[in-house]
């Protein structure tokens, strides 16, 4: 192939990538907007015949893989919760424990996301379920409205850290990283943001006390009462039992999945949380979630083809590492790419997207595979808080019934966002934040 020919290739490769997003911009789901640019682009790169072909493999290889049989698993974990109603408990239990510190709730909402996020594993799925249970309540004890949807906006990044998560399943298998790893690097990683979300909002209420009143402080009693009655330590017992079994080699991550499932659904029957028609409202929702991630990994494989074939990821690998850029610029540009990106596209898709272009050229540099993983998702997340755009910003005012005003939302998050970057750059300057557990457990 001469200079011509892959010039034109890379010209094609760069309209590819914009008539995506153009795309994307008209409302077309992220999955058909990637099949369909997949196709068209094969199509003139080779014919129109080999672009289905691909497209059909693309679907088979997908939806016949045993490796993607994780995701229904965790799937199934995560809605069976939602509809029990736990995401009520743990914010219950949270704030009997410390609702009574001023902007004790506001903290208490990180520790139930990161707890709901265990869970469920979704960011727009975490501000919908706690938004709806946590806003109210914060509303009705006198919380700013700043503080409570900013905290509440915030908190939903960790449900993509602490595992099972769906993030980091994508990730290992779009990067071939052991997904065993990325889990126990997203735990220290995400209770390491877990903290800083909380001294950040210490430091705003010690600066003005007038957004968060203390709240009523309950006896030690009423607490273990909330603990007992929200099943709380059963709940526990299952990650436990699931992640840990994973961890120490016992199951498979499908495996680990599927014994948090059980599990999950037996807390729940038991406790009289959960009766047949939410089971079989969980089941259809697990399905109907599992086609829609299926569909996006196939759709993601086509138009990574199309990527790939365009020769744009050699062509941007080969001007980052030829360019005489220090591999520290070249991973500013990366999490450049990955912020601005981070603010309109969903970060399940986005990691689809992006790790075919951007892991070999991590990869060709000597930067650890499970580090990227989980500095990734964190990039992503804080892309996803910060305005003017702000995808998680526009989930909260939905949730919120539009009665807080878009702009107390964005003022709300900006020091969240302030408090991402702090661990971005922890992060890049201390690795083994990300490395020290996976080393640990994996050797």
């Amino acid at each position: 192939m001469d200079a011509i020919d892959t010039t034109m290739l890379t010209i094609l490769g760069v309209l590819g990538i914009l008539a995506f997003l153009i795309i994307l911009f008209t409302g077309l789901p992220v999955s058909f907007s990637m099949f369909l640019v997949g196709i068209i682009g094969i199509s003139i790169i080779r014919s129109p015949g080999a672009a289905f072909s691909m497209a059909a493999e693309s679907i088979t290889r997908t939806f016949s893989s045993a490796t993607m049989s994780v995701a229904p698993m965790f799937i199934l974990m995560g809605v069976i919760a939602g509809y029990s109603g736990i995401g009520a408990s743990l914010v219950n239990t949270a704030n009997k424990f410390i609702g009574h510190y001023r902007g004790g709730l506001a903290s208490a909402v990180q520790v139930v996301c990161a707890a709901f996020g265990a869970i469920c594993g979704s960011m727009p799925a975490t501000i919908a379920t706690i938004g709806t249970i946590a806003h109210p309540e914060m509303k009705k004890l006198g919380y700013d409205d700043k503080l409570s949807t900013g905290a509440i906006s915030a908190g939903s990044t960790l449900a993509v850290l602490i595992p099972p998560s769906l993030t980091f399943i994508l990730y290992g298998i779009a990067a071939t990283v052991s997904i065993g790893k990325l889990f126990a690097s997203g735990i220290v990683t995400g209770i390491v943001l877990m903290f800083i979300y909380i001294i950040t909002v210490a430091i705003w209420c010690k600066i003005d006390p007038s957004i968060a009143p203390k709240s009523e402080k309950f006896s030690w009693r009423e607490r273990w009462e909330a603990v007992k009655k929200g099943r709380i330590l059963e709940i526990v017992i299952v990650f436990a039992v699931s992640i840990g079994g994973l961890f120490a080699g016992f199951f498979t991550p499908t495996e680990a999945g599927a014994v948090g499932s059980f599990g999950m659904l037996v807390v729940v029957v038991v406790t009289k949380k959960f009766d047949f028609k939410r089971f079989v409202q969980s089941l259809k929702e697990t399905v109907r979630m599992t086609v829609f991630i299926y569909f996006l990994i196939a759709a993601a494989t086509l138009y990574g083809n199309f990527f790939s074939q365009s020769q744009i990821p050699m062509t941007l690998g080969n001007w980052l590492t030829n360019s005489g850029f220090s591999p520290f610029t070249i991973m500013l540009f990366i999490t450049f790419a990955y912020w601005i990106l981070g603010f309109v596209v969903d970060i399940q898709a986005l990691v689809l997207l992006t790790i075919p272009v951007f892991y070999p050229i991590v990869s060709s540099l000597g930067f650890d595979g499970v580090w990227f993983g989980a500095y990734t998702v964190v990039v992503v997340g804080i892309g996803g808080l910060t305005p003017p755009v702000a995808l998680l910003c526009y989930v909260m005012h939905s949730v919120v019934k539009q009665e807080v005003e878009l702009k107390e939302i964005f003022k709300g998050v900006m020091p969240f966002v302030f408090a991402g970057l702090v661990m971005m750059l922890l992060l890049a300057v201390l690795p083994q934040i990300a490395t020290f557990l996976p080393n640990l457990l994996y050797g």
